[in-house]
């Protein structure tokens, strides 16, 4: 019985073997049906078709050096052969290839389509290359697939990308006609870039113009209602989703459930997460995460964990980090200590983000020297990993420490961020290096080319009011950059009572009593001042004030 006949009908079979191969995922069967034809009697010229699918075949397995050989031993190129290695490159993160080849098409005279300018627009936002963009931009609108919705979306998505949100936005205006798919680019972009409103406003816009949302829709527009908090917004899409039917999908589900733990809607979540009938990792960590932003949630959290862990769901890095944020907040060292030893039986070793989360925890819990043992077994340690422990060094008491490890992490290469000098400053501040905390104060500058902020400042000054330095630290009150603020006169105020600096002293406590005048902290610091300093007068009117500020606050008072 005859299978094919003639070279055209044996090309469209191989053509479609490949393809079944490719629904199928069978990388190993393909290559067979490659080496088939390789061995076979060659055609005179090779099929167009069929070469067309071999590049098509090896891009879907991330094979781009066996695509490109293909692509390259073709005689004659479609538009479809260009546009498929094209494809290839954007899509395994080749940007700069894709981009190449992109030009070497224009060049050899070959018209590219609404795919073609897809993928380079793909390219070009994977590159994160505006100008590059921009000419494939150019190119688009010059031809005849100018308004063309799917082009029109890529290159709104790739400005989004970029960062070019006024391009995109403008972009999205000129289009006569929108789909959803147009849509979704725009208000995902809003919502990468943290233009949280622009994204709901846009929504609010899809709704009015009578565009029916999809998941997608619907999951960036509740990732930007958690993000502002607003619980309203959440309720409204909320209608929306069940009228259209999307309860039952599962993404939508994790969403709404997010969005309401985000708003602090915590019972709304925990409903519509009793309500899944197969509760998956993402809506539970979602439910988790909100769980660890209140304390009075901490034991249901813990809870949902040993009921899902009994369940058999997979558990990941994420909802451990979340549980061991729990842990750190409410000092629950045993179970925290529980959660370690599933990590040592279930985890993979190398999750900087879940490994920092322990060594916070255990720092967290007064567990310094656990917490230093979590630390030295990291396989792989960012900032954030030796931010962590050095907060815990200064939280302890041990400043010189605190030093020591801030040196380590230069050795290392780990280049500090401006949480890492905070912590830094607050060790030696408590440990009473003041020397070397104004020195890392000075690096953080003209080193790292770090802006202080004013908790650096604020840190700075304490260090140099403690001290003794009160000159220095006044100048620096009056040399910043940014308004002071009462903290830092506390700092000051605080240390002149100490070392009797008087004149000092007044004019600090005259500047917090211009900003808080109700705080009667400040007038018993200054009239403790005055005592100490033998300057019984000025107590005594200091007192004075003290009692009328204090007149008709509530009295404190004990549950004991």
């Amino acid at each position: 019985m005859t299978l094919v006949n003639g070279p055209k009908s044996a090309a469209a079979l191989f053509s479609s073997l490949l393809q079944s191969c490719i629904g199928s995922n069978a990388f190993r069967q393909g290559k067979s049906v490659h080496h088939r034809l390789i061995i076979a009697p060659p055609t005179s010229p090779p099929d167009l078709h069929l070469s067309t699918k071999l590049v098509i075949f090896y891009s879907h397995f991330g094979d781009i050096a066996a695509a490109r050989r293909v692509f390259d031993g073709m005689p004659h190129r479609s538009v479809v052969s260009w546009t498929a290695m094209v494809s290839a490159y954007a899509k395994n993160g080749r940007s700069r290839e894709a981009l190449e080849l992109f030009a070497l098409m224009l060049r050899s005279g070959a018209r590219p389509n609404q795919f073609t300018f897809g993928s380079a627009a793909r390219a070009c936002a994977g590159a994160r290359c505006a100008r590059n963009g921009a000419q494939v931009h150019a190119c688009a609108a010059k031809g005849r697939f100018a308004g063309d919705m799917f082009v029109q979306s890529a290159l709104m998505d790739m400005h989004l990308r970029c960062g070019s949100v006024a391009d995109a936005n403008r972009l999205f205006a000129e289009m006569e006609r929108k789909d959803v798919v147009s849509w979704n680019a725009l208000i995902r972009g809003f919502v990468e870039r943290m233009h949280y409103n622009d994204a709901l406003g846009l929504f609010s816009s899809m709704l009015r113009d009578a565009m029916v949302p999809d998941h997608f829709t619907f999951g960036s527009a509740l990732k930007a209602c958690g993000a502002v908090n607003a619980l309203s917004n959440v309720e409204l899409i909320h209608t929306y989703i069940i009228k259209l039917g999307y309860l039952a999908e599962m993404v939508v589900t994790s969403s709404l459930i997010d969005a309401y733990a985000k708003c602090r809607s915590l019972s709304s979540a925990r409903v519509i997460y009793d309500s899944m009938c197969e509760p998956d990792l993402v809506s539970s960590t979602a439910l988790i995460s909100g769980y660890s932003m209140d304390r009075n949630h901490s034991e249901d959290a813990m809870k949902l964990f040993c009921k899902i862990h009994l369940e058999g769901l997979r558990i990941d890095g994420v909802l451990l980090s979340s549980l061991l944020a729990i842990c750190a907040n409410i000092a629950s060292i045993k179970f925290g200590a529980q959660l370690h030893a599933y990590m040592c039986k279930k985890q993979p070793m190398g999750d900087a983000a879940l490994d920092n989360a322990l060594v916070d925890m255990y720092a967290k819990a007064g567990e310094f020297s656990d917490a230093r043992r979590a630390f030295d077994e990291m396989p792989h340690r960012n900032v954030i990993s030796w931010t962590s422990l050095i907060t815990a060094c200064g939280k302890n008491g041990f400043g010189e420490d605190a030093v020591a490890l801030f040196d380590r992490m230069e050795e290392d290469g780990v280049k500090p961020n401006e949480v890492t000098f905070l912590a830094l400053l607050s060790a030696c501040s408590h440990s009473g290096l003041m020397n070397k905390g104004i020195e890392y104060f000075t690096s953080m500058m003209s080193k790292y080319g770090i802006n202080p902020r004013v908790e650096h400042y604020s840190s700075a000054i304490d260090l140099l009011a403690r001290g003794g330095q009160l000159d220095d630290a006044w100048k620096l009150v009056q040399k910043m950059n940014t308004e002071p603020n009462s903290s830092m006169y506390g700092a000051v105020l605080g240390a002149c009572k100490i070392h009797g600096n008087v004149p000092l002293g007044e004019t600090a406590a005259k500047n917090l009593f211009t900003m808080d005048p109700e705080s009667s902290v400040n007038y018993a610091v200054l009239a403790n001042m005055y005592a100490e300093s033998c300057l019984w007068e000025d107590a005594r009117r200091t007192r004075k004030l003290l009692a009328e500020t204090s007149r008709g606050k509530e009295v404190g008072c004990s549950v004991i």
